[in-house]
């Protein structure tokens, strides 16, 4: 889909969509218990293949539009399957644990993109208990049983890995211990697993860095609603950075989510600050690239792991910057934005297949007017995004390619 973004400036109310990171884990929570019922889903492609691998593994689940009851799921008991992750980072190292549990052949598969991302953790994982794991050009197979004790994950290669074993831990017979070795970033997505744990009756202790875990819990049956989104609210709360006027609604004033800080950047942005640390929250990347292009440029430290991402997410905001005449350095750990004019691209933008390009590329298409090949990259996490920001007053034409 080809989108046009014309010169606009946004000004009006607008809902934040729920929560992407909090809806795989109730689901998963969900899953667990005998019956629960999830409510405020955005159905985009991410959460339904969470809901769809749930179901292949053996939950029952009722959908409608905005909400389902699923249950049911017993991962001792799981018989070979084959569970499709799409381009899903979380649904893939969420559930990889849980598959671990079955002692049944289980095969995740997913986008080409997906299956290259680092599964080393869990590869030592289960080297060290004699799990078999095998990875191919298309896919992963694991089958054994994980049993309780200790593990040790490091913090800086990705917080689902942590994730992913808080799912399944509790349900093991045995306690076990979890330690986050070296610098633990992005702990705030395992305080939302953490608080969806416990929002399902599933306790687990911590102290700095260590997770203790006791064994023999099952999420409890709940009604839960899932919370509005922050990594996504930023993408419409930063037009007032672009001198617009909106109004977000729908966020939890005491959220957990680590991208609630984009507020905060935003304003320090506007403020003249020119260093940001992405290492708590690499999702908010993409629009902080964008707003500084527009602002007279930044450092970020904290960026090694954007290469890992849906895209090369510093590299494709490069490329994607140099059509607006801004100019960007790389390092290693770090992304300077230069301090440019933006220009009308004469070109069209590419999403390089990532919802956050896109949706950072539209905003500063509102400054310069401008077209984005790839949009439909959006449904990964925010489908109906133009739709949003069209509410805003952003004036958008959509094409099918």
């Amino acid at each position: 889909m080809r989108v046009t973004v014309e010169k606009s400036t946004a000004s009006g109310t607008v809902c934040a969509p729920p929560s992407k990171s909090m809806a795989h884990r109730a689901l998963i929570c969900a899953a667990l218990s005998d019956k629960s019922t999830v409510r405020n889903i955005a159905w985009s492609d991410d959460i339904k293949a969470t809901a769809a691998c749930l179901r292949a593994m053996g939950a029952q689940t009722e959908a409608s539009d905005g909400q389902v009851s699923i249950g049911g799921l017993d991962p001792f008991n799981v018989k070979d399957v084959q569970l499709s992750c799409g381009e899903s980072g979380s649904t893939l190292r969420f559930l990889m644990p849980l598959g671990m549990l079955s002692g049944s052949n289980i095969r995740f598969t997913g986008s080409k993109r997906l299956m290259e991302r680092p599964l080393e953790v869990y590869e030592e994982i289960c080297a060290a208990r004699g799990i078999l794991m095998r990875r191919d050009g298309e896919g992963v197979n694991i089958r054994g049983r994980l049993a309780g004790g200790k593990f040790t994950v490091p913090g800086d290669i990705s917080s689902q890995f942590v994730t992913g074993l808080l799912f399944a831990l509790p349900l093991v017979a045995t306690d076990s211990t979890i330690e986050v070795t070296g610098r633990f970033e992005s702990r705030p997505y395992v305080e939302l697993t953490m608080q969806a744990l416990s929002d399902f009756g599933v306790r687990i202790s911590v102290s700095g860095c260590s997770f203790s875990v006791k064994g023999g819990q099952r999420p409890k049956p709940t009604e839960y609603m899932v919370e509005g989104d922050c990594s996504n609210a930023a993408f419409l709360a930063g037009f007032n950075v672009l001198g617009g006027n909106v109004s977000v609604t729908g966020l939890k004033a005491d959220t957990l989510q680590g991208d609630r800080v984009y507020a905060r950047m935003f304003k320090e942005l506007l403020q003249g600050r020119k260093d940001f640390d992405l290492s708590d929250c690499p999702d908010l990347a993409p629009v902080m690239f964008a707003l500084s292009a527009a602002t007279g440029g930044a450092e970020f430290t904290g960026t090694a792991r954007l290469r890992l991402k849906e895209s090369d997410r510093s590299s494709a905001m490069a490329e994607e910057l140099a059509k607006f005449g801004i100019e960007t350095d790389i390092g290693e750990n770090t992304v300077t934005i230069k301090n440019g004019v933006l220009k009308k691209p004469l070109i069209p933008l590419y999403g390089h297949n990532d919802h956050r390009i896109v949706m950072a590329l539209s905003l500063l298409c509102s400054v310069t007017g401008g077209e984005i090949e790839g949009a439909e990259a959006v449904s990964k996490s925010f489908a109906d995004f133009f739709e949003r920001i069209e509410q805003i007053n952003v004036k958008v034409k959509k094409y099918e390619a």
